[in-house]
This record gives C-alpha cells, structure tokens and sequence, in this order.
C-alpha cells in the first residue's frame, strides 16, 4: 500500500504527449461512450498513407468518445488535462514521440484511477486520524498503521469489495484476454471505452455537452494530481516521524509560536 501511494506521486507529475502519425478531426458531437448507441465514425488517412507501389493505405477509423475523437496532431491525441503554466508537464520522459494510441488511453486509465484512490485517501487519512479510536473499528495512531489494526471480518469485506469494483472496471473497459493472440489483447483498452468512465455517476455530474465534458475531466484530473501528491507526502512524513498529521501540524504550530514542542513528552515515546 506504501508504495502504491509513493508511486502515484511519479504519476501525478506526468503527463503524455502524442507522436505525429495521424491527421484527424475534432467533432462537437454529444457524448458518447455506450456499446449500445451507433454514433458517426471518421475515416483519417496516415500522413504517409501511400506504399511503395502507389497504393492507398486503409483509413483508420475513429469513433467520438464523450464527444473526443483522437487527433494526433495535438499533445494526448486531444484528450484534455493539461492546464497553465506547464501545459504538458513530463520530466521523466513518459511523452515520448511515437507513443501509440493505446498506450496514450493506458496511461490515461491508470492516473485517473490512481487520481480517484488518492483523492479517497487523502480524505481517509484525515478523516481516520481525526475520529480515533472512537469510529466503529477502534483503530488508532498515524494512519499508516491503521489497516494492520482493522478486525478480519472487516478486512475480509473491503479486500472482496475492492476486487469486486477492480473485477466490474476490467470488464467494462478491458479487452478480454485471447490466448491465442495474447499480445494484441494484453492490457488493452476497447476501442469505444473513454479511461476512467466506467459508468459511475450516481449524482449525475457528467455534462452532456463534450466542452463541459473536457472542462470537468480536467478539474477531475488536476485534484487527483494534488491528491497523489499529497497523500505521497502524508505517507512519507508520518514513516518519518511517525505521528498523524494532526500531531505533525500541532508540533510545528508551537515551534513556529516559540513553545517547547517536547514539553509534554514522557519517558522515550518514539514521536518525542
């Protein structure tokens, strides 16, 4: 769990830009992301769409996703997310020139879902310090050492409910594994699943305008970003000093006021 929360801060920091292959179009179609529902597909030709006999090559076909047809003339085949000032921020080289299509989505699944589990967290970590030992588990301390404290049963209950939302979001947007022709179906998105709509929106957030839509995907992914990051430094300070982060403020509110943040220490306590 540690350091799935450390690495989604490396996922928070990146952001993945496209290569030069295709011309394509943007649409200002309604949302789209059903199986069920037959919207307009596009045709794109390949800038070098001509072999060497003079043949055309076969279009590549497109099909709007929430309103999104991939384009890769533009950063993430025009997916949204990138925001001033760093737009298109990747200092460790995941935007590299040639990255396909469905690695773009890949990736893209992968920091919206990280983005989610953190926002989760970063929630669960001050919201689990702060009730104590008085919420219905009777786990205390720093939030790190908190799942070992959770009664079995408990446990059992959130391992089966989390393996059960992971089994529900493979199959909505997983290709499924073909035996035969495992390196076309491994860790493959379908082609009309848009990363991260699963279908969720019991609170109907989900514009159905396609410029609300980018608009609201960005904000989603700026605060998961933030959240990565944050509950990446959460975790590192509480391994450090091995206090909750409502100790962690307190201590440096009366360093920063000239009081003894050890006054109230007793014997050798590990936070002291």
């Amino acid at each position: 769990m540690k350091l799935v929360l450390l690495s989604a801060a490396i996922t928070a920091s990146t952001a993945f830009a496209p290569s030069n292959l295709l011309k394509t179009i943007n649409v200002g179609s309604d949302l789209y992301s059903s199986p069920d529902e037959e919207p307009e597909t596009f045709s794109i030709l390949s800038e070098d769409s001509s072999n060497s006999d003079g043949d055309v090559a076969p279009a590549v076909v497109y099909t709007p996703i929430n309103g999104w047809v991939p384009d890769d003339t533009k950063p993430l085949y025009g997916l949204p997310g990138a925001v001033a000032p760093t737009g298109f921020f990747d200092p460790l080289g995941f935007a590299q020139k040639g990255i396909s299509l469905a690695d773009v989505k890949r990736n893209r699944e992968a920091e919206v879902m990280h983005g989610r589990v953190a926002m989760l967290a970063s929630v669960g970590y001050l919201a689990g310090e702060a009730v104590g030992g008085n919420g219905p588990l009777g786990v205390v301390g720093p939030a790190n050492d908190q799942l070992q404290q959770v009664p079995l049963p408990a446990f059992i209950l959130l391992t089966v409910a989390i393996a059960a939302a992971e089994l529900k979001r493979a199959t909505i947007g997983w290709i499924e594994p073909d035996f035969d022709k495992w390196l076309q179906t491994l860790w493959q998105l379908r082609d009309n699943y848009y990363p991260g709509d699963v279908g969720f929106d019991p609170l109907g957030f989900k514009p159905t305008d396609p410029v609300k839509f980018a608009d609201i995907q960005t904000r989603e992914l700026q605060n998961g970003r933030l959240a990565m990051l944050g509950v990446a430094g959460m975790c590192a300070q509480e391994l450090v000093n091995h206090r909750t982060i409502f100790e962690t403020f307190e201590f440096y509110q009366k360093v920063y006021s000239g009081g003894n943040p050890y006054a109230e220490c007793v014997g050798d306590s590990l936070i002291c």
